[in-house]
Order: C-alpha cells, then sequence, then structure tokens
C-alpha cells in the first residue's frame, strides 16, 4: 500500500510541475521540442495559444 502511495505522489508532483497549456513558459518550451515529437493536441494548442 506505501508503495502505491508513493507512486501516487510521485506522479502527482511531476505533474504539477508542468506549464500550464498557453503560458507564455508552455510556448517556449514548445518552440524548443522538435516538431517530429509533438502530437497533434500539443500542435492545435501551440497554433491556438501561441501563434493566434
Amino acid at each position: 500500500m506505501q508503495k502505491i502511495l508513493a507512486l501516487f505522489i510521485v506522479s502527482f508532483t511531476l505533474t504539477a510541475c508542468a506549464p500550464e497549456i498557453g503560458s507564455e513558459q508552455w510556448c517556449t518550451d514548445m518552440k524548443e521540442k522538435p516538431k517530429g515529437d509533438w502530437t497533434v493536441t500539443e500542435g492545435k494548442d501551440f497554433a491556438k495559444h501561441c501563434i493566434f
């Protein structure tokens, strides 16, 4: 049970550290990420929030 709780805490912490989609930091991170590694959703979000 303790391992499951520890895994949950670690995954929650890592998820909480990601910048919010559409924020300036997120746009900067996406510009640095190779375009081939983007998902379709990331491409749409980038166009919506960082270009328009």
